[in-house]
């Protein structure tokens, strides 16, 4: 594919669309890669998907393997779902929730998202599914962005305990956030602090692609 070929020297846009939710879409191919990416920031495949990858090589590839159930709270393009079907082969069921219908629209058109047959979309906010859900699983990852801005509601008590309760024994909340200045730093200590020794262990893994940090929780009992 010449596009393909020719990103190895220039970004080559191929798609570009507005969205109520994300703003600014677009679907480029950077290096050899199709990439998409919002107004100021990579929303799936290319750094995302590395970073991911890094916390889910945490946890391991073979324990994952093993679980039956996965809950992506941010979708996107479905970069992390690619990582989990494609790499790891993970066969049991992945629930994804993602707020933005263009970008799923995207998803499917380019990455062939509604081709996985253990996958199921939600279209809804991340902080209503969370209250309302009944289930649990062995892994839940979080990785809700608005461009280059973190919802509050993903730092809120309320919101964390519930996501919490959503654990099964052993399982893992793998939480990706972005660190852009001091008060963030704040924010994220605040958030593990939610998490006490004796139920949980924490470990983060800071300054993944300069401005990331990974959270990842393991509930004990």
């Amino acid at each position: 594919m010449l596009k393909k070929l020719f990103s190895y020297f220039i970004p080559i846009n191929i798609y570009k669309s507005k969205s109520a939710v994300s703003k600014s879409i677009e679907v480029t191919w950077t290096n050899g890669e199709l990439l998409i990416d919002s107004e100021n920031t990579n929303y799936s495949y290319g750094s995302l998907q590395r970073i991911l990858r890094i916390g889910l090589r945490k946890i391991g590839f073979n324990t994952i393997q093993s679980m039956e159930n996965v809950l992506v709270l941010g979708v996107a393009g479905g970069s992390v779902i690619k990582t989990l079907v494609d790499e790891i082969e993970f066969r049991g069921q992945i629930t994804g929730v993602e707020i933005d219908p263009t970008i799923i629209e995207v998803a499917n058109s380019y990455f062939q998202l509604n081709e996985i047959p253990n996958l199921e979309i939600h279209i809804q906010d991340a902080f209503e599914f969370v209250l309302r859900c009944k289930d649990q699983y062995n892994l839940i990852i979080i990785d809700v962005f608005q461009d280059v801005q973190m919802p509050n509601f993903l730092f809120e008590t309320f919101f964390i305990n519930h996501t919490a309760s959503l654990l099964k024994k052993n399982g893992f909340i793998l939480f990706n956030t972005m660190i852009l200045k001091e008060a963030d730093n704040d924010r994220n200590k605040k958030f593990i602090a939610n998490f006490d020794n004796a139920n949980f262990k924490i470990n983060s893994i800071p300054r993944i692609e300069r401005h990331n940090e990974l959270i990842l929780i393991q509930r004990l009992h």
